[in-house]
């Protein structure tokens, strides 16, 4: 018998209305513990939400009532989406609930680094503009990014929003995807081959799923084809860079900044050599953060949930 119920996740909390189906409902943020007590909890559940929490064929194999896998993400390569498939289990995840705000973060990043707003902050508190003999001063060169090349790597919703952004600042957009779209085409935006993209962009940004195709899609191979003096973000899946590449490329002047939103290790316990390089900047996977984009992902929860249950499932990304 189908009825109501009520999920509160993130904080602060979000209301999620949803429907349980048999009563039972399950909801798993993280990394879901050990791999053996996923099952456990997720019991004879017929819907589960998940972020971070890897649902593996082992654990499909041992929950024989689960019906749909709601991801309250974008990115789904915690999942075996064939392992669902088989078992005719319905995977949906939530595609547009950020890209506004991822856009807004690559560019907060990206500025960051060519007005080093945070080094000049600190400076004026540290009472450095007091002491300055004139009106100006500043502690480090600052950059223009107006006529500058921005490599955008995935053309998706995001790719897309990003570019549009670049655009409006006067950058020139190459953009490298595995789908073109050659009607965004214009004066301003080309779509090139990945080697052309690195080669030429002085700002490249990341915007592509993670698969085993663009696993370490970043490595010293092709880090050696960018330009020396480029910035590189990253605000997809962190092992689409390999870290210590880039730490080693950002070191030996072979690169000349990077801001990084994502890591290969989350929370990154074992360390990683990004976080105390001094031309790396590194923020803790917050680009989908704002609690506009974590309601319109929990609005988009509930529509994926009630657009199963009325038997039009919608968002599905494994059929």
């Amino acid at each position: 018998m189908l009825g109501n119920g009520l999920l509160r996740v993130g904080a602060p909390y979000v209301a999620l209305r949803v429907f349980r189906l048999n009563g039972v409902f399950g909801h798993k943020s993280g990394n879901g513990g050990d791999g053996h007590q996923r099952p456990v909890r997720i019991g004879d559940a017929d819907v589960v939400v998940v972020n971070k929490c890897p649902i593996s064929r082992e654990t499909i194999e041992a929950c024989p009532n689960l019906k749909l896998i709601c991801v309250t993400a974008t990115g789904y390569n915690t999942i075996d989406l064939e392992a669902a498939k088989e078992k005719g289990i319905v995977v949906c995840n939530v595609p547009t609930y950020a890209t506004e705000s991822v856009t807004q973060h690559v560019f907060a990043m990206l500025f960051a680094i060519t007005n080093r707003i945070y080094e000049h902050a600190q400076s004026v508190k540290m009472g450095e503009w007091q002491k300055a003999p004139d009106f100006s001063y500043r502690k480090t060169p600052i950059f223009e990014i107006a006529n500058q090349t921005m490599g955008i790597v995935g053309m998706g919703r995001i790719g897309q929003s990003v570019a549009r952004v670049a655009k409006a600042f006067g950058m020139k957009v190459l953009c490298y995807s595995k789908h073109p779209h050659p009607e965004l085409e214009d004066e301003q935006l080309h779509f090139v081959s990945l080697e052309e993209l690195l080669s030429n962009s002085d700002i490249v940004s990341l915007h592509c799923p993670l698969t085993e195709e663009t696993e370490n899609m970043i490595c010293k191979k092709t880090i050696a084809l960018m330009k020396p003096s480029a910035i590189l973000i990253n605000t997809s899946r962190g092992k689409i860079i390999n870290s210590q590449d880039l730490a080693n490329a950002l070191t030996t002047g072979k690169l000349g900044y990077a801001a990084i939103d994502v890591l290969e290790e989350e929370p990154p316990v074992h360390g990683s050599p990004l976080i105390e390089n001094s031309r790396c900047l590194v923020t803790p996977h917050i680009a989908w953060a704002p609690l506009q984009a974590r309601t319109r992902c929990m609005q988009i929860v509930e529509e994926n949930i009630r657009a199963f249950k009325e038997g039009k499932p919608q968002n599905v990304i494994n059929l």
